[in-house]
């Protein structure tokens, strides 16, 4: 039977995206789009994480294990290209550097599918199988740009002064995301030694 082994693979992927927790992320580099170049955003970002989570589910292991690359040593690259991506918003907040790129980093990668999502559904084929962990992993992805999609209806309840708050506030978050992630993988290095 599929359905358990999906709820019960789909639960930690759920928990990994935090489609919610990143809302404010994606609002805040999103800022003073219109409505047509946030949903191109939304559309490259979830386009972006689900062709790196599936091509990871595929291949994540035989890469890692050709290139000697740990998963700590993914959460320690991804936290400083988060870490970077923030330092550079809050110091140079140019609209322009933003929105180029912003639906494949850092939203599609790594703040969807990131060190978290990889890792989870590398564990969660262990121990759920290939089919429902692949499910999961697609639907979740999805479910994270239904919720950004519906991010200008948030934007209309703050306004103006309370969406430039929460952009710093994201920045900053950003920022606390990917020193989170540095010192994750630096601790689980650390831990295995």
């Amino acid at each position: 039977m599929l359905l358990k082994p999906f709820i019960l693979s789909f639960i930690p992927v759920f928990v990994a995206v935090d489609a919610f927790g990143v809302l404010p992320i994606f609002i805040s580099l999103t800022e003073g789009m219109g409505k047509k170049r946030k949903l191109e955003v939304v559309k490259q970002s979830v386009f972006t994480a689900l062709i790196i989570a599936i091509a990871f589910i595929f291949v994540g292991k035989a890469i890692f294990l050709i290139l000697g690359v740990t998963v700590q040593d993914f959460m320690i690259a991804g936290g400083v290209v988060l870490f970077t991506l923030s330092v550079a918003d809050l110091l140079f907040p140019t609209k322009q550097r933003r929105t180029s790129t912003v639906g494949v980093v850092p939203l599609g990668m790594p703040l969807i599918a990131g060190p978290a999502v990889l890792t989870t559904s590398l564990m969660s084929i262990d121990a759920f199988g290939l089919t429902p962990t692949l499910l999961s992993v697609i639907l979740n992805i999805l479910l994270a740009g239904f919720v950004f999609s519906s991010s200008d209806l948030l934007m209309k309840i703050l306004g103006t002064a309370g969406s430039r708050g929460i952009s710093k506030v994201s920045s900053l978050l950003l920022a606390a995301i990917g020193v989170m992630m540095v010192r994750k993988g630096i601790m689980q290095i650390l831990m295995s030694a």
